[in-house]
Formats: C-alpha cells, structure tokens, sequence
C-alpha cells in the first residue's frame, strides 16, 4: 500500500515539474518611459495641477522605423529561446478598436476610467513579462555602437525580476537593429534564464497580486461589524488564507475603513488553461461578500493584470 502511495506521490511530482518546465511565460518587449520621452514620443496632460507625460507607443511607431525593427530584432531572439510572444504592435491595434468604448464608459456617478498606457496594454495583451526596453546610438569617431538596458517586469507585481546592461561593440554599421542584436546577445543566455526561473517560482507558489477592501462612506457597516462573532475583516483574512497558493498573503494594512492585501499568491491558470489575473481571483471575494450572511452589495474594480479594489456597501 505504502509503495502505491509513494508511486502515486512521485507521479504527481514528476507532473508537476514537467510541466512548469515546459511552461514559458508570455514576453511583450516595450520601449521604456524614458526612450519615448527622450525621443518626443509622448503625450502631456494635467493631473490635479501636476504636469504628466505619458508615452505615445502608436506615435513611436509611426514616426521611428528604427523602433519597430529594433523591437522585431529582439523578438527573434527570445523566439530562438522558446518564448512565446506579444507584439505590441497589434495588441495597440486592439486597443485602438477598444478606445471608442472606453470614451464613453462611466461609472453610475459619472466616472470616467483613468488607466495608463501600460496598464491597457497588459490588461489587452495579458503577458506574463514586460520587457521594457531603452538603447541609444553614441559615436566614436567614424565608428557607432549602442547602449542599451533590458529590464524584465513582473507584468502583475511590477516588480523587476531581470535586468541586462551594456554597450556593443564599435563598428562601421549604420543599421542600428544589427548593432543591438550584436550589444545584447552576449547577455540574453542569463536574461531569459532569470525570466525562466522567475516564472518557475510563480509556477509553485503562485503569481503576486495585491487587492484592496474599501467601504463608501454612504455604507453604514464596516470592517469591524461582526457575524457569527467573528469581525467582517477577520473573516476576509480566513478567505484569503483559503483560497491563495499555499495560504501565502500579507496584511499590509487593516482598519476599521479599509484592508490592503499583498503579496497575494494566486494561481496562474485555472482548470481551462486560461491565466488568472487580479479581477478574476477576486471575483470570488466579491461572490463571498455578495452571498449570505454577509450580503454586502459591493463594487469590484481592477488597475492592470494585478491589482483589484472592491468598495463595500454599494455599485
């Protein structure tokens, strides 16, 4: 019976890794914040009297050949290491078709949705990793080389989980794809083993998320009110540890008002295959809150792949 059991454990296992082996994250490589304003590819608007600029991907890909085969370049190269991609070209394309419908989206109140550029892009695209991207061509004397930064992003955390640094070699070429490709191929080997080995972590312990639990003000109950004798906050905390990877979450904040979770571990598929992202794991928290004895009505709300708010007491 005992080697059954054991046999049945090694399977598993076995499964397991096979299978988070063979997994490779979803890559969109994007120019960075810095290279679209450095180079005019931007747009301005004013956020509460502050000034803000904006990167404008569509402007940088109309006026910048250099940029699209630069980025098709790259491409290439993670494709040879088994990575699957996103373009960033036809992913802004599906985002064009969905910006008549998001101008005219408002909240009952009158809201308007206020997401940035990346956030629409992730949430469209839903990559695992964001490969942000910044070079620049310098001179010395008849000869060019370029330097360029590699960041990998966490396309739910945002946080950096690989970066790549360096200059190419000076040469005589002018098409500045080729000089890139010559500057970053020594470093993509322990680039992509980075990303590989992030996505393997994420594979077992799960993908990181933080969400929100808000309350309007026009909601008479809070955090604090009990059922069953057990406060409400206590009772999301049991649910959190339920339903996360391993139980993993930290309670970075709790009042009587508002609770902020994070480091939230979610699984990264469901039964279907399809990834799991910040509005869909809290979705359920919402079908919690919504059920009995609770019966909270309650708004759910997300910011990019990994973040979600719900607000207690109202749609």
């Amino acid at each position: 019976m005992k080697r059954k059991i054991l046999l049945v454990i090694t399977i598993i296992l076995l499964h397991t890794q096979v299978f988070s082996q063979a997994k490779k994250p979803r890559i969109m490589i994007v120019p960075s914040d810095a290279w679209c304003i450095t180079k005019g590819y931007y747009s301005s608007f004013d956020d509460q009297g502050t000034k803000k600029q904006i990167p404008d991907y569509k402007k940088a890909f109309q006026n910048d050949l250099d940029l699209k085969l630069v980025i098709s370049k790259i491409n290439g190269i993670m494709a040879e290491k088994g990575f699957p991609l996103i373009s960033l070209e036809q992913t802004l394309k599906s985002l064009e078709s969905n910006s008549a419908e998001d101008a005219i989206l408002t909240s009952k109140t009158g809201g308007g949705i206020t997401e940035s550029p990346i956030d629409k892009l992730r949430k469209t695209a839903k990559a695992d990793i964001i490969m942000d991207l910044s070079y620049r061509v310098n001179e010395s004397g008849p000869k060019k080389y370029v330097s360029f930064i590699l960041a990998g992003l966490d396309a739910y955390s945002n946080k950096e989980i690989a970066t790549a640094t360096g200059n190419g070699a000076p040469s005589f070429s002018v098409d500045v794809p080729i000089l890139l490709e010559e500057a970053v191929l020594n470093h993509m080997d322990n680039f992509s083993n980075s990303l590989q080995k992030h996505f393997d972590d994420l594979f077992e312990n799960g993908r990181e998320i933080s969400i929100y639990v808000k309350k309007f003000d026009t909601w008479s109950g809070d955090l604090e009110k009990e059922y069953n004798g057990e406060e409400l906050g206590t009772l999301i905390e049991n649910w959190m540890k339920a339903n996360t990877v391993k139980g993993r979450f930290s309670t970075a904040d709790a009042t009587e008002n508002q609770m902020h979770f994070d480091q939230v571990r979610i699984p990264l598929y469901d039964a279907s295959g399809n990834a799991i992202d910040a509005r869909a794991f809290t979705r359920n928290l919402q079908k919690f809150l919504s059920a009995a004895p609770f019966s909270i009505v309650n708004k759910l709300m997300t910011k990019g792949l990994g973040q979600a708010v719900i607000v207690l007491g109202e749609k």
